[in-house]
């Protein structure tokens, strides 16, 4: 394990400083929507690599986009879980695009509206050219749940790439840091799509960000 600049431990090696460097001034550049889709024709057939950011519902998506894309309300933050009910593309300098995907978990949302979002995303998620990795938030505090496992078998069965991203990891003490890494390393390890590695970022203290850009960035040198 190593230290990150802000004394936090990470159970990755940093990318390398160049990767960091190049993904820093990659997200400089301004980003801006583009589009939003609710059903598959309105999904936007995009001629730039595509990152996507899933989770469950309040997990810190919106947060930690606008985190690494250094913009404060570039994806909207919500109070309300579940308030993100479409796919929405985010164009940041015409070199990538970054994809909110819309949470799930949310048990007070309708099981047609559950149904539509899931099917929604596996449409996005299947035969997608564009898509290099999905970036699968967890909260830090809950660890992974039920609802996660599901996604996990879903990415594996479509092959889609994908990493674990843990937030809100100011929230915990030394020992529960530890603890939660070790115990999601092991279990994205019994899946054949997942990277091997575990990102440990915070969105209000700027944790992890640098190697989250930077390993951004190596995915569409």
């Amino acid at each position: 394990m190593a230290e990150t600049g802000e004394g936090e431990i990470s159970s990755i090696e940093p990318d390398d400083a160049l990767n960091m460097e190049l993904g820093r001034k990659l997200f400089l550049r301004p980003c801006q929507f583009v589009a939003g889709a609710m059903t598959e024709p309105q999904l936007p057939q995009m001629n730039l690599p595509e990152i996507a950011f899933a989770g469950r519902s309040n997990v810190g998506k919106s947060s930690l986009i606008n985190a690494v894309t250094n913009q404060k309300s570039l994806a909207r933050t919500s109070q309300t879980p579940g308030r993100t009910r479409q796919l929405n593309f985010f164009d940041c300098g015409e070199r990538i695009c970054l994809v909110d995907l819309p949470g799930y978990g949310y048990a007070k949302a309708s099981k047609t509206d559950i149904k539509a979002w899931t099917g929604l995303t596996l449409d996005f998620l299947k035969g997608r050219a564009t898509l290099k990795r999905v970036m699968l938030l967890i909260d830090s505090r809950r660890g992974i749940g039920d609802k996660d496992r599901e996604i996990m078998k879903i990415f594996d069965q479509s092959a889609v790439s994908w990493a674990v991203v843990l937030t809100k990891i100011d929230k915990l003490n030394a020992t529960e840091k530890e603890t939660i890494i070790a115990n999601t390393l092991a279990e994205a390890a019994k899946h054949v799509a997942a990277w091997p590695g575990v990102f440990v970022t915070s969105a209000d203290k700027a944790i992890g960000l640098d190697e989250l850009r930077g390993h951004i960035f190596s995915l569409i040198a």
